[in-house]
Protein backbone atom coordinates (compact mmCIF):
# COMPACT_ATOMS: atom_id res chain seq x y z
CA UNK A 1 0.00 0.00 0.00
CA UNK A 2 1.30 3.26 -1.02
CA UNK A 3 2.19 6.00 2.11
CA UNK A 4 0.21 9.16 1.21
CA UNK A 5 2.69 12.35 1.99
CA UNK A 6 1.88 14.36 4.81
CA UNK A 7 2.06 17.61 3.60
CA UNK A 8 1.96 20.54 6.81
CA UNK A 9 1.80 24.40 6.49
CA UNK A 10 1.11 27.21 8.84
CA UNK A 11 -0.26 30.89 8.75
CA UNK A 12 1.34 33.24 10.78
CA UNK A 13 -1.87 35.06 11.93
CA UNK A 14 -0.74 38.80 12.14
CA UNK A 15 -2.23 40.59 9.15
CA UNK A 16 -5.25 40.31 7.16
CA UNK A 17 -4.45 38.38 3.82
CA UNK A 18 -3.68 40.26 0.49
CA UNK A 19 -3.23 39.38 -3.23
CA UNK A 20 0.27 38.24 -3.06
CA UNK A 21 -0.26 36.09 -0.42
CA UNK A 22 -3.16 34.28 -2.37
CA UNK A 23 -1.12 33.57 -5.28
CA UNK A 24 1.93 32.66 -3.42
CA UNK A 25 1.10 30.69 -0.90
CA UNK A 26 -2.93 30.18 -0.47
CA UNK A 27 -3.71 28.92 -4.07
CA UNK A 28 -1.25 27.04 -4.81
CA UNK A 29 -1.56 25.11 -0.98
CA UNK A 30 -5.77 24.62 -1.91
CA UNK A 31 -4.86 23.41 -5.12
CA UNK A 32 -2.50 21.13 -3.46
CA UNK A 33 -4.34 19.75 -0.99
CA UNK A 34 -6.50 18.11 -3.83
CA UNK A 35 -3.81 15.43 -4.52
CA UNK A 36 -5.31 12.22 -3.52
CA UNK A 37 -1.98 11.22 -2.52
CA UNK A 38 -1.20 13.62 -0.07
CA UNK A 39 -2.39 14.25 3.80
CA UNK A 40 -2.77 17.98 3.77
CA UNK A 41 -2.76 19.83 7.74
CA UNK A 42 -3.07 23.71 7.46
CA UNK A 43 -2.92 25.43 10.95
CA UNK A 44 -3.09 28.86 11.76
CA UNK A 45 -0.14 29.47 13.87
CA UNK A 46 -1.25 32.16 16.18
CA UNK A 47 1.13 31.02 18.96
CA UNK A 48 3.60 32.14 16.50
CA UNK A 49 1.81 35.24 15.68
CA UNK A 50 2.38 36.29 20.03
CA UNK A 51 6.23 36.62 18.82
CA UNK A 52 5.89 39.48 16.60
CA UNK A 53 2.70 41.25 17.93
CA UNK A 54 1.44 42.40 20.91
CA UNK A 55 -1.84 43.63 19.93
CA UNK A 56 -4.34 41.27 20.93
CA UNK A 57 -7.30 43.18 18.46
CA UNK A 58 -5.03 42.58 15.48
CA UNK A 59 -4.18 39.19 16.13
CA UNK A 60 -7.72 38.64 16.80
CA UNK A 61 -8.73 39.97 13.86
CA UNK A 62 -6.33 38.20 11.63
CA UNK A 63 -7.05 35.06 12.99
CA UNK A 64 -10.88 35.71 11.65
CA UNK A 65 -9.45 36.75 8.52
CA UNK A 66 -7.15 34.27 7.57
CA UNK A 67 -9.62 31.58 8.22
CA UNK A 68 -12.29 33.04 6.42
CA UNK A 69 -9.79 33.58 3.78
CA UNK A 70 -8.77 30.19 3.16
CA UNK A 71 -12.37 28.71 3.11
CA UNK A 72 -13.47 31.55 1.30
CA UNK A 73 -10.96 29.95 -1.51
CA UNK A 74 -11.73 26.10 -1.94
CA UNK A 75 -10.22 24.58 1.07
CA UNK A 76 -12.19 21.19 1.37
CA UNK A 77 -11.82 21.07 5.65
CA UNK A 78 -13.32 17.24 4.59
CA UNK A 79 -9.88 16.20 2.74
CA UNK A 80 -7.63 18.32 4.99
CA UNK A 81 -7.14 19.15 8.97
CA UNK A 82 -7.85 22.71 8.97
CA UNK A 83 -6.88 24.14 12.59
CA UNK A 84 -5.52 27.00 15.28
CA UNK A 85 -2.28 25.74 16.53
CA UNK A 86 -3.88 27.06 20.15
CA UNK A 87 -6.84 24.61 20.13
CA UNK A 88 -3.95 21.85 20.38
CA UNK A 89 -2.46 21.55 23.74
CA UNK A 90 -0.05 18.92 23.15
CA UNK A 91 1.97 21.17 20.61
CA UNK A 92 3.25 23.53 23.89
CA UNK A 93 4.01 20.56 25.47
CA UNK A 94 5.80 18.71 22.75
CA UNK A 95 7.93 22.07 22.69
CA UNK A 96 9.14 21.36 25.89
CA UNK A 97 10.03 18.05 25.28
CA UNK A 98 11.92 19.42 22.38
CA UNK A 99 13.22 22.52 24.76
CA UNK A 100 14.87 19.84 27.10
CA UNK A 101 16.64 18.37 24.08
CA UNK A 102 17.12 20.98 21.66
CA UNK A 103 20.91 22.27 21.72
CA UNK A 104 21.65 26.27 22.33
CA UNK A 105 24.36 26.42 20.05
CA UNK A 106 21.72 25.15 17.54
CA UNK A 107 19.46 28.12 18.29
CA UNK A 108 22.43 30.67 18.98
CA UNK A 109 22.22 29.87 14.84
CA UNK A 110 18.62 30.84 13.83
CA UNK A 111 19.13 33.61 11.10
CA UNK A 112 16.03 35.63 12.95
CA UNK A 113 17.40 36.17 16.47
CA UNK A 114 21.16 36.87 14.63
CA UNK A 115 19.59 39.02 12.68
CA UNK A 116 18.11 41.01 16.12
CA UNK A 117 21.56 40.66 17.81
CA UNK A 118 23.15 41.97 14.78
CA UNK A 119 21.12 44.71 14.28
CA UNK A 120 21.55 45.90 18.68
CA UNK A 121 25.42 45.55 18.14
CA UNK A 122 25.18 48.36 14.87
CA UNK A 123 23.46 50.47 16.79
CA UNK A 124 25.31 50.43 20.26
CA UNK A 125 22.84 48.41 22.67
CA UNK A 126 23.36 45.67 24.34
CA UNK A 127 23.42 42.16 22.18
CA UNK A 128 20.19 41.04 23.33
CA UNK A 129 18.10 44.20 23.85
CA UNK A 130 14.40 43.36 23.09
CA UNK A 131 14.82 39.85 22.23
CA UNK A 132 12.66 37.83 24.03
CA UNK A 133 12.53 33.86 24.93
CA UNK A 134 9.54 33.37 22.15
CA UNK A 135 11.90 34.62 19.23
CA UNK A 136 14.93 32.78 20.28
CA UNK A 137 12.89 29.77 21.19
CA UNK A 138 10.90 29.98 17.49
CA UNK A 139 12.70 27.07 16.07
CA UNK A 140 11.48 24.71 19.07
CA UNK A 141 8.04 25.30 18.50
CA UNK A 142 8.32 25.29 14.54
CA UNK A 143 10.06 21.91 15.20
CA UNK A 144 6.72 20.68 17.57
CA UNK A 145 4.37 22.20 14.86
CA UNK A 146 5.73 19.81 12.25
CA UNK A 147 7.11 16.88 14.29
CA UNK A 148 3.74 16.48 16.31
CA UNK A 149 2.20 15.26 12.96
CA UNK A 150 5.41 14.03 10.97
CA UNK A 151 5.11 15.80 8.51
CA UNK A 152 7.12 14.73 5.24
CA UNK A 153 7.30 17.60 3.23
CA UNK A 154 6.76 21.11 4.59
CA UNK A 155 6.07 24.08 1.60
CA UNK A 156 8.40 27.13 2.94
CA UNK A 157 9.99 29.99 1.66
CA UNK A 158 13.63 29.82 1.39
CA UNK A 159 14.16 32.32 4.25
CA UNK A 160 12.91 29.01 6.19
CA UNK A 161 14.30 26.53 5.04
CA UNK A 162 17.04 26.45 8.12
CA UNK A 163 13.85 26.08 11.02
CA UNK A 164 13.01 22.97 8.39
CA UNK A 165 16.38 21.73 9.20
CA UNK A 166 16.68 22.42 12.87
CA UNK A 167 13.29 20.58 13.11
CA UNK A 168 15.13 17.53 11.58
CA UNK A 169 18.16 18.30 14.34
CA UNK A 170 16.29 18.06 16.92
CA UNK A 171 13.61 15.25 16.35
CA UNK A 172 16.84 12.90 15.45
CA UNK A 173 18.53 13.95 18.97
CA UNK A 174 14.71 12.81 20.58
CA UNK A 175 14.77 9.80 18.92
CA UNK A 176 18.65 8.90 19.54
CA UNK A 177 17.99 10.03 23.36
CA UNK A 178 14.22 8.25 23.95
CA UNK A 179 13.85 5.98 20.67
CA UNK A 180 15.33 3.13 22.07
CA UNK A 181 15.62 1.61 18.43
CA UNK A 182 12.05 3.50 17.75
CA UNK A 183 12.19 6.59 15.16
CA UNK A 184 9.19 8.52 16.86
CA UNK A 185 10.07 11.22 14.66
CA UNK A 186 9.87 11.58 10.55
CA UNK A 187 12.04 13.78 9.13
CA UNK A 188 10.91 16.15 7.28
CA UNK A 189 11.82 17.70 4.21
CA UNK A 190 11.66 21.78 3.33
CA UNK A 191 9.19 21.92 -0.04
CA UNK A 192 10.51 25.10 -2.21
CA UNK A 193 7.88 25.55 -5.11
CA UNK A 194 9.97 27.44 -7.48
CA UNK A 195 7.50 28.01 -9.93
CA UNK A 196 5.13 29.62 -6.86
CA UNK A 197 4.39 33.37 -7.92
CA UNK A 198 5.96 36.45 -5.76
CA UNK A 199 4.16 39.55 -7.15
CA UNK A 200 5.22 42.51 -7.03
CA UNK A 201 3.21 45.34 -5.31
CA UNK A 202 2.15 48.54 -6.52
CA UNK A 203 5.40 49.88 -7.02
CA UNK A 204 7.56 47.07 -8.18
CA UNK A 205 8.78 45.55 -5.11
CA UNK A 206 8.04 43.02 -3.87
CA UNK A 207 4.01 43.03 -2.53
CA UNK A 208 3.88 42.82 1.29
CA UNK A 209 2.75 44.83 3.98
CA UNK A 210 5.83 46.03 5.37
CA UNK A 211 6.25 48.68 1.94
CA UNK A 212 2.08 49.40 1.77
CA UNK A 213 1.99 48.13 -1.71
CA UNK A 214 -0.48 45.61 -1.64
CA UNK A 215 -3.40 44.81 -3.38
CA UNK A 216 -6.67 43.89 -1.28
CA UNK A 217 -8.03 40.49 -1.29
CA UNK A 218 -11.12 40.23 -0.43
CA UNK A 219 -12.20 43.71 0.08
CA UNK A 220 -14.85 45.76 -1.77
CA UNK A 221 -14.40 45.69 -6.01
CA UNK A 222 -13.73 49.47 -5.50
CA UNK A 223 -10.74 49.34 -3.06
CA UNK A 224 -9.72 46.80 -5.78
CA UNK A 225 -10.20 49.12 -8.08
CA UNK A 226 -8.60 51.87 -6.70
CA UNK A 227 -5.31 50.14 -5.80
CA UNK A 228 -4.73 48.76 -9.16
CA UNK A 229 -5.12 52.51 -10.45
CA UNK A 230 -2.18 53.60 -8.48
CA UNK A 231 -0.03 50.63 -10.21
CA UNK A 232 2.90 52.08 -11.17
CA UNK A 233 4.08 52.29 -14.95
CA UNK A 234 6.07 53.75 -17.45
CA UNK A 235 5.38 57.60 -19.63
CA UNK A 236 4.45 55.91 -22.59
CA UNK A 237 1.06 57.02 -23.80
CA UNK A 238 -1.85 55.02 -25.46
CA UNK A 239 -0.60 54.05 -29.11
CA UNK A 240 3.03 53.26 -28.28
CA UNK A 241 4.47 49.86 -27.33
CA UNK A 242 4.82 48.92 -24.17
CA UNK A 243 7.05 46.46 -23.12
CA UNK A 244 5.16 43.64 -20.99
CA UNK A 245 8.09 41.51 -19.99
CA UNK A 246 9.09 44.94 -17.51
CA UNK A 247 6.05 45.76 -17.17
CA UNK A 248 4.68 45.30 -12.87
CA UNK A 249 0.68 45.22 -14.52
CA UNK A 250 1.53 41.93 -17.07
CA UNK A 251 3.35 39.88 -14.18
CA UNK A 252 0.00 40.58 -12.14
CA UNK A 253 -2.09 39.67 -15.13
CA UNK A 254 -0.26 36.73 -16.02
CA UNK A 255 -0.72 35.46 -12.18
CA UNK A 256 -4.19 34.74 -12.68
CA UNK A 257 -5.07 34.62 -16.28
CA UNK A 258 -5.20 31.62 -19.10
CA UNK A 259 -2.02 31.17 -21.32
CA UNK A 260 -4.43 32.19 -23.80
CA UNK A 261 -5.35 35.27 -22.29
CA UNK A 262 -1.98 36.28 -21.22
CA UNK A 263 -0.66 35.97 -25.00
CA UNK A 264 -3.83 38.34 -25.91
CA UNK A 265 -2.83 40.74 -23.22
CA UNK A 266 1.17 40.55 -24.28
CA UNK A 267 -0.15 41.03 -27.89
CA UNK A 268 -2.33 44.51 -27.21
CA UNK A 269 0.19 46.18 -25.08
CA UNK A 270 2.49 45.45 -27.99
CA UNK A 271 0.49 47.28 -29.91
CA UNK A 272 -0.01 50.21 -28.01
CA UNK A 273 -3.05 49.19 -25.25
CA UNK A 274 -3.00 52.44 -23.05
CA UNK A 275 -1.87 51.79 -19.58
CA UNK A 276 -5.55 52.75 -18.19
CA UNK A 277 -7.48 50.55 -20.17
CA UNK A 278 -4.77 47.96 -19.52
CA UNK A 279 -5.66 48.18 -15.51
CA UNK A 280 -9.17 48.22 -15.97
CA UNK A 281 -8.53 44.49 -17.97
CA UNK A 282 -6.54 43.42 -14.68
CA UNK A 283 -9.74 44.58 -12.44
CA UNK A 284 -12.02 42.90 -14.58
CA UNK A 285 -10.04 39.67 -14.58
CA UNK A 286 -9.26 39.43 -11.16
CA UNK A 287 -12.74 40.76 -10.18
CA UNK A 288 -14.27 37.35 -12.34
CA UNK A 289 -11.24 35.29 -10.72
CA UNK A 290 -12.25 36.08 -6.91
CA UNK A 291 -15.69 37.99 -7.44
CA UNK A 292 -17.63 34.78 -5.86
CA UNK A 293 -14.80 34.27 -3.38
CA UNK A 294 -15.17 37.57 -2.14
CA UNK A 295 -18.45 36.91 -1.59
CA UNK A 296 -17.96 33.91 0.45
CA UNK A 297 -15.69 35.65 2.15
CA UNK A 298 -18.39 38.15 3.83
CA UNK A 299 -20.43 35.46 4.49
CA UNK A 300 -17.75 33.91 6.48
CA UNK A 301 -16.77 36.75 8.38
CA UNK A 302 -20.43 37.84 9.22
CA UNK A 303 -20.62 34.54 10.66
CA UNK A 304 -17.96 33.89 13.05
CA UNK A 305 -19.48 31.35 15.41
CA UNK A 306 -19.79 28.87 11.80
CA UNK A 307 -15.92 29.33 11.69
CA UNK A 308 -15.47 28.46 15.34
CA UNK A 309 -17.53 24.91 14.52
CA UNK A 310 -14.60 24.37 11.77
CA UNK A 311 -11.56 25.14 13.76
CA UNK A 312 -12.93 23.04 16.42
CA UNK A 313 -13.92 20.05 14.25
CA UNK A 314 -10.25 21.00 12.70
CA UNK A 315 -8.68 20.56 16.14
CA UNK A 316 -10.57 17.84 17.27
CA UNK A 317 -9.46 15.57 14.30
CA UNK A 318 -5.85 17.51 14.83
CA UNK A 319 -6.41 15.99 18.18
CA UNK A 320 -6.98 12.26 17.42
CA UNK A 321 -3.61 12.16 15.92
CA UNK A 322 -1.96 14.32 18.63
CA UNK A 323 -3.19 12.77 21.59
CA UNK A 324 -1.97 9.23 21.45
CA UNK A 325 1.41 10.20 19.94
CA UNK A 326 1.73 12.71 22.76
CA UNK A 327 1.33 9.67 25.26
CA UNK A 328 3.65 7.69 23.28
CA UNK A 329 6.35 10.51 23.70
CA UNK A 330 5.59 10.90 27.71
CA UNK A 331 6.12 7.95 27.77
CA UNK A 332 9.52 7.44 26.23
CA UNK A 333 10.90 10.29 28.87
CA UNK A 334 9.78 9.09 31.59
CA UNK A 335 6.50 11.02 32.23
CA UNK A 336 4.61 7.45 33.08
CA UNK A 337 1.95 6.54 35.64
CA UNK A 338 2.89 5.56 39.04
CA UNK A 339 -0.10 2.43 37.83
CA UNK A 340 1.82 -0.05 35.77
CA UNK A 341 -0.31 -1.09 32.87
CA UNK A 342 0.93 -4.70 33.92
CA UNK A 343 -0.74 -3.96 37.17
CA UNK A 344 -4.29 -3.30 35.16
CA UNK A 345 -4.03 -6.74 33.39
CA UNK A 346 -3.61 -8.19 36.85
CA UNK A 347 -6.17 -7.13 38.25
CA UNK A 348 -9.18 -8.84 39.71
CA UNK A 349 -11.57 -10.05 36.78
CA UNK A 350 -14.30 -8.87 38.66
CA UNK A 351 -12.75 -5.56 39.24
CA UNK A 352 -11.75 -5.35 35.39
CA UNK A 353 -15.35 -6.30 34.27
CA UNK A 354 -17.32 -3.93 37.08
CA UNK A 355 -14.91 -0.89 35.56
CA UNK A 356 -14.68 -1.37 31.89
CA UNK A 357 -17.36 0.56 30.30
CA UNK A 358 -18.78 1.51 26.58
CA UNK A 359 -18.89 4.79 25.56
CA UNK A 360 -21.45 5.42 22.69
CA UNK A 361 -21.54 8.83 20.66
CA UNK A 362 -22.49 10.12 17.73
CA UNK A 363 -20.14 12.01 14.85
CA UNK A 364 -20.74 14.71 13.21
CA UNK A 365 -21.58 13.42 10.00
CA UNK A 366 -24.70 11.43 11.51
CA UNK A 367 -22.56 8.21 12.14
CA UNK A 368 -22.41 6.03 15.05
CA UNK A 369 -18.95 5.00 17.55
CA UNK A 370 -18.51 3.74 20.64
CA UNK A 371 -15.10 4.17 22.95
CA UNK A 372 -14.07 0.71 25.91
CA UNK A 373 -12.78 2.65 28.62
CA UNK A 374 -10.98 0.89 31.05
CA UNK A 375 -11.62 1.33 35.04
CA UNK A 376 -9.02 4.32 34.94
CA UNK A 377 -10.61 6.58 32.15
CA UNK A 378 -7.84 5.01 29.53
CA UNK A 379 -9.53 4.24 25.96
CA UNK A 380 -8.69 1.04 25.22
CA UNK A 381 -10.86 1.13 21.92
CA UNK A 382 -12.59 3.05 19.48
CA UNK A 383 -14.80 1.66 17.03
CA UNK A 384 -14.90 1.98 13.47
CA UNK A 385 -18.07 4.17 12.29
CA UNK A 386 -21.89 2.70 11.77
CA UNK A 387 -24.49 3.82 10.31
CA UNK A 388 -26.78 3.11 13.04
CA UNK A 389 -26.85 3.00 16.67
CA UNK A 390 -28.54 -0.38 16.59
CA UNK A 391 -26.04 -1.73 14.60
CA UNK A 392 -23.23 -0.48 16.89
CA UNK A 393 -25.17 -1.33 19.98
CA UNK A 394 -25.34 -5.23 18.56
CA UNK A 395 -21.47 -4.87 18.41
CA UNK A 396 -20.94 -3.90 21.96
CA UNK A 397 -23.60 -6.79 23.13
CA UNK A 398 -21.32 -9.27 20.91
CA UNK A 399 -17.97 -8.24 22.44
CA UNK A 400 -19.76 -8.71 25.98
CA UNK A 401 -21.24 -11.80 25.10
CA UNK A 402 -18.31 -13.97 26.20
CA UNK A 403 -17.53 -15.63 23.02
CA UNK A 404 -14.09 -15.96 22.17
CA UNK A 405 -12.37 -12.59 21.13
CA UNK A 406 -10.55 -11.85 17.81
CA UNK A 407 -7.62 -9.80 18.36
CA UNK A 408 -5.35 -8.87 16.37
CA UNK A 409 -1.93 -7.30 16.31
CA UNK A 410 -1.04 -4.34 14.74
CA UNK A 411 2.33 -2.94 14.90
CA UNK A 412 2.11 -1.30 18.40
CA UNK A 413 -1.94 -1.54 18.49
CA UNK A 414 -4.42 -3.89 18.43
CA UNK A 415 -7.73 -4.62 16.57
CA UNK A 416 -10.76 -6.78 16.88
CA UNK A 417 -12.81 -8.49 14.57
CA UNK A 418 -15.88 -9.46 14.47
CA UNK A 419 -17.38 -11.79 11.27
CA UNK A 420 -14.27 -11.26 9.42
CA UNK A 421 -14.29 -7.38 9.94
CA UNK A 422 -12.29 -4.87 12.04
CA UNK A 423 -14.84 -3.58 14.51
CA UNK A 424 -12.70 -1.72 16.99
CA UNK A 425 -8.94 -0.71 17.40
CA UNK A 426 -6.90 0.25 20.19
CA UNK A 427 -4.84 3.27 20.33
CA UNK A 428 -0.85 3.02 19.39
CA UNK A 429 1.27 2.00 22.62
CA UNK A 430 4.77 2.74 23.60
CA UNK A 431 6.09 -0.42 23.19
CA UNK A 432 5.12 -4.37 22.33
CA UNK A 433 4.73 -4.66 25.82
CA UNK A 434 2.43 -2.06 26.80
CA UNK A 435 0.38 -3.08 23.52
CA UNK A 436 0.10 -7.11 25.23
CA UNK A 437 -0.27 -5.93 28.47
CA UNK A 438 -3.22 -3.96 27.54
CA UNK A 439 -4.63 -6.40 25.39
CA UNK A 440 -4.67 -8.74 28.51
CA UNK A 441 -6.54 -5.79 30.17
CA UNK A 442 -9.57 -5.70 27.21
CA UNK A 443 -9.71 -9.31 27.69
CA UNK A 444 -10.05 -9.53 31.41
CA UNK A 445 -12.25 -6.40 30.77
CA UNK A 446 -14.75 -8.32 28.84
CA UNK A 447 -14.76 -11.52 30.57
CA UNK A 448 -18.13 -12.39 32.34
CA UNK A 449 -17.80 -12.03 35.77
CA UNK A 450 -18.56 -15.38 37.56
CA UNK A 451 -20.50 -15.03 40.69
Amino acid sequence: MTTRTRILTGITTTGTPHLGNYAGAIRPAILASRDSNADSFYFLADYHALIKCDDPLRIQRSRLEIAATWLAGGLDVDRVTFYRQSDIPEIPELTWLLTCVAAKGLLNRAHAYKASVDKNIETGEDPDAGITMGLYSYPVLMAADILMFNAHKVPVGRDQIQHVEMARDIGQRFNHLFGQGKEFFTMPEALIEESVATLPGLDGRKMSKSYDNTIPLFSSAKEMKDAISRIVTDSRAPGEAKDPDNSHLFTLFQAFATPAQSDEFRSELLQGLGWGEAKNRLFQLLDNELGESRERYHQLIERPADLEDILQHGAKKARTVATPFLNELREAVGLRSFVAQTQVAASTKKKAAKAARFVSFREDDGSFRFRLLAADGEQLLLSRNFADGKTAGHVTKQLQSGQPLDVRNEDLSFGVWLEGECVAQSPAFADSAARDAAIEAFRIALTPVQE
